[in-house]
């Protein structure tokens, strides 16, 4: 796979002034582990992987967060690298690793870079006949690594200390440049070992696009059909994609933006990676179900740049969008498509819209018609005294709560949808997995977030009952560690999001007592502020006091009706039913 980023220099830091004796395999890992940014890794222990957690605690930098399950730790990695940049998780073999896998698969899906390590079986076992508990059964012991290797860009078993500094390092190298989860499994008698190699320095991580010149002249190339293409126009438009984040390249696009004037508009998996304080921001292109005016102002357009874009189903409504490939203008991390005609590759996409930026003429047009159109929305009318609280009801009072200090963080369901039509304020963070949509993931992203931001961000979390029920255990780790999110359980009665694509008596899931349960996880330890939410009032009184109360842990338990969705939902659901439901081809 060929890398996504920029050359990337990391510095290490100065090797620590440890006996030789110290510097251990384990030892060495936790140090490569902090160099890059990790100081927590979210772990559950299993025999094959005690030695490896004892020899990362022993770095004063790193500390353990013990999770629930293996599949909790895996999107707590996920969480954590959303907002540090890189996360690691740290399980058993097999029963460990076959657990985290749909963790990494969905971090995969979102090009996070994810070290998951694994305690593998003595080294002393490989290639014998030897049956071991925590398998299949089998003598072959490959089964774990051969799934890991389709769902991460680097796979290393070590079973040997000579050549494993080099091991560690290029799985590292690998995740970090190409901006993906890799699979690290280290046999079970080795982390307390020395080696001289340990106390070197690390190899260093530097990714390379090939020859400086040829990839000049491939950048130059681009930029001059890119520019003749957008310059010929007459209402062009910008929009961000998701793997922007990637291309580390938001920066550059919103430079690109304040030069040409155009119209700038966000795909719904790229927000929170535009500042939507932006003068010439119109809001979310997702077709049918797109902000107010943004889908026709996109898809009027003669010339759409796409930053990063990912058109899959859900992000294209059924594949519903009526955009054209000959009016666009396609921008990967490494590279760019100028129409249906010309394809330039080894092209940075930062690099791309710094050059750009010195060609392209400016245009206002489109964003000119944007405003000629735009209606700001209503806000909902405040309910009556006693009414049961409504959808709009709830996101008008969470979106007065958005400061730059905040992020959301939104489950798969019909709070993708809600949370889409949030104004972020400059600053504040937004977080949701489209790509995959894993059920579940939420309650670990929302650990492995807030133990990446300490107290620099307080987490705002939209989860569905349905999702909650998945992975709810992870709440007691937020206790556990004195986490100070605020956790919005939307208690609808079941899979709302799955009802409007197709309904049947599977939606349906046993109610919980959300609120008891979590106080159960409490146990007397711990800050911890629950509420019951049915009426409006009832919710502005459990946000007062969220708010009053910034080192505890706030979980809201807001009662709906089944069927109160956003209408961006039925569009949405009825389309990607539609897609879903296509007859086959003729034979």
């Amino acid at each position: 796979m060929g890398s996504t980023q920029q050359q990337r220099n990391v510095e290490p830091h100065p090797v620590p002034l440890l006996p030789m004796k110290d510097w251990t395999l384990g030892r060495y890992m936790a140090r490569r582990l902090v160099e890059i940014g990790v100081n927590d890794v979210f772990t559950v222990p299993g025999d094959f992987n005690l030695l490896l957690l004892d020899q990362l605690l022993a770095d004063p930098e790193l500390e353990l967060r013990g999770c629930c399950n293996e599949l909790n730790a895996g999107y707590a990695a996920d969480g954590y690298a959303r907002c540090r940049g890189v996360g690691a998780c740290a399980v058993t073999f097999t029963v460990g690793g076959l657990s985290v896998i749909n963790a990494i698969a969905g971090a995969y899906s979102e090009s996070l870079p994810v070290i998951c390590l694994v305690g593998g079986p003595n080294s002393n076992d490989y290639g014998t006949n030897h049956i071991l508990h925590h398998t299949i059964g089998e003598t072959d012991f490959s089964q774990e690594f051969r799934c890991f290797k389709e769902v991460t860009c680097a796979q290393v078993v070590i079973q040997h200390l000579d050549g494993a500094q080099e091991l560690i390092d290029r799985a590292i190298s690998s995740a970090i440049s190409e901006s993906k989860p890799v699979y690290i499994s280290v046999c079970c008698n080795l982390p307390n070992l020395p080696h001289p190699s340990f106390s070197t320095d690390p190899i260093p991580f530097a990714v390379t696009q090939g020859p400086d010149f040829k990839r000049s002249v491939l950048l130059e190339a681009a930029v001059e059909a890119a520019s003749r293409f957008m310059n010929a126009a007459v209402k062009p438009v910008l929009v961000a994609g998701s793997k922007m984040r990637v291309a580390k390249a938001g920066q550059a696009f919103e430079a690109l933006a304040d030069t040409c004037g155009y119209a700038v508009a966000i795909m719904p998996d790229a927000k929170g990676q535009v500042r939507e304080t932006h003068p010439q921001f119109i809001g979310t292109y997702w077709g049918c179900v797109s902000s107010p005016c943004t889908a026709e102002i996109v898809e009027s357009s003669d010339c759409y740049l796409f930053a990063g874009p990912v058109f899959n189903d859900y992000s294209s409504v059924g594949y519903s969008l009526l955009w054209r490939k000959e009016k666009s203008i396609t921008v990967q991390p490494d590279r760019v498509t100028v129409g249906e005609t010309a394809s330039f590759g080894c092209v940075l996409m930062k690099d791309f819209f710094k050059a750009l930026v010195k060609k392209v003429e400016r245009n206002t047009t489109s964003f000119d018609n944007f405003l000629r159109m735009y209606v700001p929305p209503g806000n909902p009318l405040k309910q009556r005294e006693g009414e049961p609280i409504k959808v709009l009801t709830l996101y008008k009072h969470i979106q007065a709560m958005l400061t730059p200090e905040n992020v959301v963080i939104a489950e798969t369901g019909d709070s993708w949808f809600n949370c889409q039509k949030l104004h972020l304020p400059e600053g504040c963070g937004y977080e949701f997995q489209m790509q995959y949509g894993s059920i579940g993931w939420a309650v670990g992203a929302t650990l492995g977030y807030a133990q990446a931001a300490g107290k620099g961000k307080r987490v705002i979390a939209s989860i569905g009952d349905g999702s909650f029920q998945v992975s709810a255990q992870e709440v007691s780790t937020m206790i556990r560690y004195g986490q100070h999110s605020i956790i919005f359980l939307l208690n609808n009665g079941g899979y709302t999001i799955e009802v409007e694509i197709h309904d049947g008596p599977y939606n349906i899931i046993k109610d919980w007592n959300y609120t008891g349960v979590v106080e159960a996880f409490q146990n007397g330890e711990g800050k911890l502020l629950t509420y019951k939410v049915r009426t409006e009032e009832d919710l502005i009184e459990a946000i007062s006091a969220a708010e009053r109360e910034k080192d505890s842990l706030c979980f809201i338990e807001v009662f709906l009706y089944k069927h109160d969705t956003s209408k961006e939902l039925l569009e949405w659901g009825s389309r990607v039913a539609a897609a879903n439901s296509r007859p086959p081809n003729p034979q």
